[in-house]
């Protein structure tokens, strides 16, 4: 949750303010420096996030983590999704009930993308998935597209773009760039850690796109990855290192 969401309400009593505010932080909320950054300060989250930093955690505890952490996230991210009022009949009466008003698109980033991707749509599986295949050349640091798979109406509503690392941000701004040109409109980022290098790109050219992240790290290192980070998301998801 935002910061301007947890202002108290008129007649809230302290006790009650203080919880709004708890929850603001634990829910997330944007660092000083980059507003338009949401940092998932959940203790659930930074609990597993902690687990995957560790060089001692093999693939398979990895991949269960990471697709743990996406399902905590998704619900931040998709707080303002459409709705649509719709009529359904309970066991007792008839009632007014809610359902998602536009079609949601979920598109990871090749390869590490995909352990996101599962954890998102373990709770929203009417969500679309598309694809989008970006490798980075370790030499230049820039990312080469491909593969590109994408539903043809993907501007129809939302899309998530995934992918757990945002370091440079070549890949992502790749991505976005992608997306835009087939037509996304509403689009919103998860990524797991974040560089400010990356962050700062991102704005830079996309000065109205949101991400969401479980952590904001240090710098980038000489050859471009994140720190303290967690290494290769990839390779340790598929257990490649």
């Amino acid at each position: 949750m935002r910061k301007r969401m947890a202002s108290p309400t008129p007649g809230t009593s302290g006790w009650a303010r203080k919880a709004l505010r708890r929850y603001a932080v634990g829910m997330g909320a944007p660092p000083r420096e980059f507003s338009n950054v949401i940092v998932f300060n959940h203790p659930l989250i930074q609990h597993k996030l902690t687990y995957l930093r560790d060089r001692a955690t093999s693939h398979r505890p990895f991949r269960a983590l990471l697709y743990q952490i996406a399902g905590l996230m998704v619900y931040e991210a998709t707080r303002s999704l459409p709705i649509t009022p719709v009529e359904v009949d309970t066991p007792m009466e008839r009632i007014i009930g809610h359902r998602l008003g536009a079609k949601v698109t979920v598109v990871p980033v090749l390869r590490a993308g995909l352990g996101m991707a599962e954890g998102v749509m373990e709770m929203m599986p009417e969500a679309r998935v598309g694809h989008l295949g970006l490798a980075r050349d370790e030499r230049t640091l820039q990312p080469i597209v491909y593969l590109q798979r994408l539903p043809r109406d993907i501007d129809a509503g939302p899309v998530l773009l995934v992918d757990p690392m945002l370091a440079t941000g070549g890949s992502a701004v790749q991505a976005i760039r992608l997306l835009r040109e087939a037509g996304a409109k509403d689009l919103r980022m998860l990524c797991l850690v974040a560089a400010p290098e990356g962050i700062e790109r991102i704005t830079r050219e996309n000065p109205d796109m949101t991400i969401y992240a479980a952590a904001v790290d240090r710098q980038l290192n000489e050859r471009g990855y994140i720190v303290p980070g967690l290494g290769d998301a990839g390779d340790r998801l598929y257990g490649t290192e």
